[in-house]
């Protein structure tokens, strides 16, 4: 029997269209995009077709896209860059401040912490039990000496939609520059930087079918930022290093895609994933739905099984021929349990008994109904194992 993937938020598979997109600039149309000769220019017209397309799809001018090496590398670009400027600021009051939230990905809370604690305050807003940011906490926290507010747009554990609109208005009033991770958004949600008000976002290539590697920050015009990696002109000064042509083109055709398909796949994707949790509501004992409340992108839930480390679930699942996740990709093998469910209240035996599915364009009503079956099977299984003093997890341990 086939193998059932519901770990999309970690990667999804490659489109072929975007393979067959990649191949010639991986075989014959090989020429460094810098050059001037014929197969320089290719190569650079490309990479002009792939930004205009990722362009298209977040409501973005061409010229606002720099292309990066991973969704990682533009959240670090956008705090790291954007507040270095604003502590060095042409006109006005130094800021040198970041405001983020407890539930970021460790690219934004990583980022941030490596600024130096010397001359760079970074602050954490709590967050509602819901898993949206408290935005009376905010609103305390950003002041004029906030150089940036960093808060994501879609949650990769929870899948819960933050209310960036309110956050943008609390920080444009302090004068402050707004980034938001939108990883976890891009291809599930329609995106529009102008309507967003957003000064930098984040998108990822590969959480799109698009290749692993090729990352994009959207940088509103106007928006000062240092630059991170120095070197030739590449990305007009804002990211030196000669491109990866095939990632890049990559990511265009799986954004020309994503935007054609978005508003049908979401309807689809949204129905199978409430299929899923009334399923699991309804058959699994203790089993608890942690942001049915909460706007959320269509294709993400977080579930957690009472009594079943989530650990032990995940690999039994897996050796069923189900794959999914713990949280983020990034933290596997960590032995702490989710800083964002422990950031929503949750207690640590709910954190540690948790699991994330995350559904796709190839998951299918088929694969959801023999997922509902195993899981509450498998569950059931380990529950009795536990309770007869057969199991003890790592995650118990912890």
């Amino acid at each position: 029997m086939s193998r059932i993937y519901l770990d999309h938020a970690a990667t999804t598979p490659l489109d072929p269209e975007v393979l067959d997109a990649m191949l010639p600039y991986l075989r014959e149309d090989f020429g460094n995009p810098s050059s001037v000769h014929t197969l320089g220019q290719r190569a650079r017209g490309a990479i002009d077709e792939a930004r205009a397309r990722v362009a298209a799809l977040l409501g973005a001018r061409d010229a606002e896209i720099v292309f990066t090496g991973s969704g990682t590398e533009a959240d670090n670009m956008a705090i790291v860059g954007a507040t270095l400027a604003g502590a060095a600021p042409v006109d006005g009051p130094a800021r040198a401040n970041v405001v983020t939230s407890a539930i970021e990905h460790h690219a934004v809370l990583n980022g941030a912490k490596g600024l130096s604690r010397a001359t760079h305050e970074v602050t954490l807003a709590r967050v509602e039990e819901n898993g949206e940011v408290d935005l009376q906490d905010l609103e305390q926290l950003v002041d004029h000496a906030t150089a940036l507010v960093s808060i994501m747009l879609a949650n990769n554990e929870t899948g819960v939609i933050q209310p960036l609109g309110e956050v943008v208005r609390i920080a444009h009033a302090k004068g402050a520059l707004v980034h938001t991770d939108a990883v976890q958004a891009l291809g599930k949600i329609p995106l529009d930087v102008r309507r967003l008000e957003v000064d930098l976002l984040t998108a990822s290539a590969h959480k799109i079918h698009g290749p692993k590697g090729t990352g994009a920050l959207y940088v509103r015009s106007g928006t000062r930022m240092a630059a991170l990696i120095r070197g030739g002109s590449q990305e007009r000064n804002r990211r030196a290093g000669t491109e990866n042509v095939a990632g890049i083109v990559g990511f265009g055709k799986a954004a020309e895609i994503a935007r054609v398909r978005l508003l049908d796949d979401g309807k689809r994707i949204a129905s199978l994933r409430d299929r899923l949790e009334i399923g699991l509501m309804e058959a699994g004992r203790g089993t608890v739905l942690r942001n049915g409340s909460s706007n959320r992108i269509c294709s993400t839930t977080s579930l957690s099984f009472e009594g079943v480390p989530g650990e032990d679930l995940l690999i039994a699942l897996d050796l069923a021929g189900i794959c999914v996740s713990t949280g983020a990709a990034c933290a596997a093998g960590s032995p702490e349990p989710s800083h964002v469910l422990k950031a929503m209240g949750l207690s640590r035996d709910r954190v540690n008994g948790s699991l994330r599915f995350s559904l796709g364009r190839g998951t299918t009503a088929e694969e959801i109904d023999r997922t509902i079956d195993a899981v509450t099977a498998t569950a059931e299984r380990l529950r009795r194992k536990r309770s007869s003093g057969a199991l003890t997890s790592r995650t118990a341990e912890t």
